[in-house]
């Protein structure tokens, strides 16, 4: 009688190209995973946090301000509103040409000047707004000049870095989705996903998050260890990497809440955009392999973590590479090569895509309706001459965004 072979779903007889074609998009898929795992965990509940110390410690609040005379006051009256005795509010005017300087002082803020043409930069600003704070501060927060924080905000970010000695970062939103753009409402679900849905997932892991820019909060020592004055153009990403190399990962605080303006014309969206992922492909060049060393090295999970939170694009050049990649799986497949490739990369962005939908039904529902994320590949096209001068001229100076004329409001 004829003896049944079972029939192996992977023929172990493939040629040398199958096996090395499997492994690349194996690599390929670990965006999408890394991803999809950060979009489930941010489903889970938050677990309460401790009521606030009454006595936390005394704090320097640094605003790095360039031309915002429009947006100062407004940030500054919502920052003396949250001070304590004994709190520093220092605004520091860098290279403005217009009235920041003055209106800040009139606001109620301590105002430090700085003009420099060759060095510029938010950290050049920061570096020298640091240097101008009274020593004994043992926290530190920066907060940017064209955003507002809820009441409550500077206890919390004061209270959390001193107790825990290690960075803290708010839930920094961009927008509030209401915007009559549809590429303005889905960049407002881009900054949703990047700043609060993923840094939650790594929160609910146990994991320190990347900082957002703003809303962030340091204990003095801390600083210490890294060069804040640097021309970097996410100067915020590099500083995250930077401290937790040094021993101190950030780490989300996801009951304090935070909101800036979004950029007010197209013209703005493409210039911010075009800083924000530039800067974030080279940080990510950058800081990922030394992250995932120092982990593996030191047996740090959380760098590794941070590590591989870091090594996920920009979501747009994401989709781009993953649509090249599938397409010449799919000719190598026709060609006469296996399918597997293929069907690698097709299932790590089905997996992806059903998460982040999850969590969107949970967290951006009222940011962006289901009809506009259905023109999300529209978004993803309107984005292909930002990587396409990434490739000849990648953006390597630090360029302010325009700003909105009208106030940011946040909803508590």
């Amino acid at each position: 009688m004829k003896s049944i072979v079972p029939v192996t779903w992977i023929s172990t007889t493939m040629p040398p190209g199958d096996w090395i074609l499997i492994g690349l998009m194996a690599l390929a898929a670990v965006p999408w995973l890394v991803l999809a795992a950060e979009a489930l965990l941010s489903l889970l509940p938050v677990r309460s946090e401790k009521s606030l110390n009454a006595d936390r410690p005394t704090c320097g609040i640094l605003v790095p301000a360039h031309n915002e005379a429009t947006g100062i006051v407004a940030t500054v009256r919502n920052l003396t509103s949250q001070l304590r005795p004994g709190d520093v509010l220092l605004v520091v005017a860098d290279n403005c040409t217009d009235e920041t300087a003055a209106l800040a002082r009139e606001a109620g803020a301590t105002v430090t000047e700085r003009h420099d043409a060759e060095r510029r930069g938010k950290g050049f600003a920061l570096d020298h707004g640091l240097g101008q704070l009274p020593p004994e501060l043992p926290v530190v927060l920066v907060v940017d000049a064209d955003c507002e924080m809820e009441a409550g905000a500077v206890d919390r970010l004061a209270e959390a870095a001193h107790c825990l000695q290690r960075p803290v970062q708010g839930v920094y939103l961009i927008g509030t989705g209401k915007e009559s753009d549809p590429k303005r409402q889905l960049s407002a679900f881009a900054v949703l996903l990047k700043n609060k849905i993923r840094p939650l997932g790594l929160h609910r892991a146990g994991l320190p998050c990347l900082l957002t820019g703003t809303g962030m909060a340091f204990p003095r020592e801390a600083l210490r260890k890294v060069n804040l004055g640097s021309g970097n153009i996410v100067e915020d990403m590099k500083l995250g990497v930077d401290l937790a190399l040094a021993g101190y990962a950030p780490r989300l605080i996801p009951a304090v809440r935070l909101r800036g303006a979004a950029a007010p014309d197209k013209g703005a969206a493409i210039k911010q955009r075009t800083r924000w992922e530039h800067g974030h492909v080279a940080t990510l060049i950058y800081g990922t392999p030394r992250l995932l060393a120092a982990g593996v090295f030191r047996a740090r999970p959380g760098l590794i973590g941070l590590g591989l939170e870091l090594g996920v694009p920009p979501l747009s050049l994401l989709v781009l590479v993953a649509i090249g990649l599938f397409t010449g799986c799919v000719v190598w497949w026709q060609l006469g090569g296996s399918w597997i490739p293929g069907a690698e990369i097709a299932g790590s962005i089905l997996i992806a895509g059903l998460s982040v939908f999850a969590a969107w039904i949970k967290h951006g529902r009222t940011t962006v309706p289901l009809k506009t994320l259905l023109l999300l590949p529209g978004y993803v096209a309107w984005k292909i001459p930002i990587y396409l001068k990434m490739l000849v001229s990648r953006q390597r100076k630090w360029v302010r965004t325009d700003r909105a004329a009208e106030e940011v409001q946040v909803k508590a």
